[in-house]
């Protein structure tokens, strides 16, 4: 019998070592397949699980999800903030609904309504909600309600249809100014802003955030919102739409600047509470240059009206419709008297 040489010996062993690399990386694809294939089935049930409280409304070339509660006038129209929904205001909607008409819906893109082909300036957001409110019969006058972001929308419809509308109500509202004074101390800090939706939309589609939504979403979404956020919320068009409004909100920045509303009833609702900068990366030191720029826009915008009222949220934060709902509800009621 021959004896096996080492020479013979090292096919052998490459063989192995080939193989044991094809079991890993089959191993990682089928991981990765998996992860695809279950997040795919986990949001088609969900569709199912999650159907929209409301109606889906025309608003010229695509359908805007609208909640309608209450009956009687003025109309109390609430806007929510960058990436929230009709879901954010929880119960502030129910509450309000004791006295006036009360309307909460989702912007193009977000949560039950369709995504939109056209620019998400403020201008067409603003046009096609208008338009929506009208296809559904939910007419003016408008008692005004909007929080971060979605005051400077409120901000732009009340410019845009002044006749219909009867009182605005800013909740820690983005100041025009923002972008243009924050730009400087953003930069210097290397702050690189959201990660981009084409990473958002990755991380979903892999099971990622539904299998590690609790690491992911810390300090982002409310954890007994994190169900809703992950089955109807988190969706492709959402990271898009909110990314294209991110992109363009300099627009209504330009738009609002030098606004005066006459005598419009406004009340600006500060947050008490400086925001947490350390955890997007920022210096102590450019988190009070930060935190004093935006309360010194939310006191520019008394500027607004010569009947505005300055109204301090001192147990909140940004997220002031989740820590004293019952302050935006006060607030709301004293301008329907």
């Amino acid at each position: 019998m021959n004896k096996m040489t080492k020479n013979d010996k090292k096919p052998s062993r490459w063989r192995k070592i080939k193989w044991s690399l094809l079991i890993v990386v089959a191993l990682i694809g089928l991981a990765i397949g998996s992860g695809f294939a279950y997040e795919a089935i986990a949001s088609k049930q969900a569709a199912k699980n999650f159907p929209p409280p409301g109606k889906l409304v025309d608003a010229g070339g695509y359908k805007l999800h609208i909640v309608k509660a209450g009956t009687g006038s003025p109309t109390i129209l609430l806007e929510a903030g960058s990436g929230e929904t009709s879901l954010s205001w929880r119960q502030i909607p129910d509450e309000l609904a004791k006295d006036a008409t009360v309307v909460t819906y989702d912007r193009a893109g977000y949560a039950w309504s369709e995504p939109a082909a056209t620019e998400r300036t403020g201008e067409n957001i603003v046009r096609e909600l208008h338009t929506a409110l009208d296809n559904e019969g939910i007419h003016g006058p408008y008692l005004l309600v909007g929080h971060s972001l979605g005051g400077m929308y409120a901000r732009l419809f009340a410019e845009t249809y002044r006749d219909e509308v009867t009182g605005l109500v800013l909740i820690d509202a983005r100041p025009e100014d923002d972008a243009r004074d924050t730009a400087d101390i953003l930069k210097q800090e290397g702050f690189a802003g959201n990660p981009q939706a084409s990473t958002l939309k990755l991380i979903k589609h892999s099971g990622l955030l539904r299998l590690f939504k609790d690491a992911l979403l810390e300090g982002q979404v409310p954890k007994e919102d994190r169900d809703r956020f992950l089955n109807v919320i988190a969706k492709d068009s959402f990271f898009e739409a909110k990314e294209a409004e991110g992109n363009l909100a300099w627009t209504t920045e330009e738009a609002l600047r030098g606004q005066r509303l006459g005598e419009l009833p406004v009340r600006v609702i500060a947050r008490g509470l400086p925001q947490n900068y350390a955890q997007a990366g920022i210096s102590e030191e450019a988190g009070r240059k930060l935190e004093a720029i935006w309360q010194a826009g939310q006191r520019k915008m008394l500027e607004l009206s010569t009947d505005s009222r300055l109204i301090v949220a001192e147990k909140s934060g940004h997220m002031v419709i989740h820590d004293q709902p019952e302050l935006v509800v006060e607030t709301v009621r004293s301008l329907l008297k």
